[in-house]
């Protein structure tokens, strides 16, 4: 059950920033950009266990804030829990000890994961900016293909509010 996440234009936000820190969960971003590129989520020979959607995305913003003059950075914790939501203190800590050198957080997730972020860089001079925004939820199939690839299938959106019957859904764009 992915949240199914949008990117925000948050370049007016960040252009006061010498340098930012990319705050990157990687579990439902990925999701939400290989099912709005139609791109594979996974192609293990290609990009490991990384998708090559978001982590093109992600390039573009370091190119567009770098192009600028600010310097950037991607920060991803993947155990021992992938879900920035759902970090340990270990994670946590790492985040606190690599952030001390930025000006911002870019926060590429949730709303949760934005409270971790913040949570964990509180009382330090690094802001914390939220770079996406829930649209709604991703229900779809897994199909594994050789060599390695895994895409989503059968894609439907449901909307994150939507009070009503089970099984109600908006087909994905």
């Amino acid at each position: 059950m992915p949240l199914h996440l949008e990117s925000l234009d948050v370049s007016s936000e960040l252009e006061e920033y010498k340098s930012v820190l990319i705050v990157s969960c990687p579990v439902c971003p990925p999701v939400s950009l290989a099912t709005d590129r139609s791109a594979p989520f996974i192609e293990f020979f290609k990009h490991g266990i990384k998708t090559g959607a978001y982590e093109d995305h992600l390039n573009e913003i370091r190119a567009s804030l770098e192009q600028r003059g600010v310097s950037t950075d991607v920060f991803t914790s993947y155990v021992p829990c992938a879900a920035t939501c759902l970090w340990t203190k270990g994670q946590r800590n790492r985040l606190l000890k690599r952030a001390q050198n930025y000006d911002a957080a870019l926060v590429m997730g949730c709303e949760s994961a934005r409270y971790t972020v913040e949570q964990t860089l509180k009382g330090t001079a690094c802001e914390v900016v939220l770079g996406m925004q829930l649209v709604g939820i991703t229900n779809a199939s897994l199909k594994f293909q050789f060599p390695l690839t895994v895409k989503l299938e059968n894609l439907a959106r449901v909307n994150a509010n939507e009070v009503g019957e089970v099984g109600s859904s908006e087909e994905a764009r």
